[in-house]
């Protein structure tokens, strides 16, 4: 029998670990045995992460309460997990996913198939989702701006001496510079500013 071990991650360090740790502990994990991070699970650059990648050997047991707490991405999950399972020979336990159990229904090699395909299944229909929800936004832009709605800042309402800090500087009163200062804007808001007239009145 190898050494079992568990997994904790929360995204900030606000966030509490305490029903991961729980839930780990009922499963039998021992406390000094869980790894904790409070890190983003955007990929697997985690400290405590690393050091439990170091210390877990063949024939050991991972135990996480759910899949997202190893991270986000389901490509880096199935690469981490094949890592796990197929490299280092560790046995892996999701909680909350009794498929994702690389030691039944029978344990070993059937078990570890299983796992595979249930991963596999995830991944695609987390891919399926992001690309939905791409969809999703990229529509409801098109459509909003069919509609004319604006997206990004609010145009910068030009001040009260607008017209005549032009006329001054397009007769040749005033430099650039100025005409700017005197706006309380920068140099390249004024251009804009400058263009955009000159749009409309073409």
């Amino acid at each position: 029998m190898g050494t079992t071990y568990g997994y904790a991650r929360v995204s900030t360090r606000e966030q509490n670990l305490d029903r991961q740790i729980d839930a780990l502990l009922e499963f039998g994990v021992e406390d000094e045995r869980i790894l904790r991070d409070k890190a983003s699970g955007k990929d697997f650059e985690r400290p405590a992460w690393k050091r439990l990648v170091g210390l877990l050997k063949a024939g050991d047991l991972l135990v996480v309460k759910s899949i997202d707490r190893l991270g986000r991405d389901y490509d880096d999950i199935i690469q981490q997990w094949r890592r796990l399972t197929k490299e280092l020979g560790v046995d892996v336990v999701v909680l909350d996913m009794p498929l994702l159990d690389t030691r039944g229904p029978e344990k070993g090699v059937t078990g570890t198939f299983i796992a595979d395909i249930v991963l596999q299944l995830l991944s695609y229909v987390a891919q399926v989702e992001r690309e939905s929800i791409r969809q999703r936004q990229a529509e409801g832009i098109a459509s909003a701006k069919a509609r004319g709605v604006r997206f990004g800042r609010p145009p910068k309402a030009k001040p009260k001496n607008w017209r005549r800090t032009r006329e001054d500087f397009l007769a040749g009163h005033i430099t650039r510079k100025e005409a700017a200062s005197r706006l309380h804007v920068s140099p390249t808001t004024l251009g804009r500013w400058l263009r955009e007239e000159e749009s409309r009145s073409s």
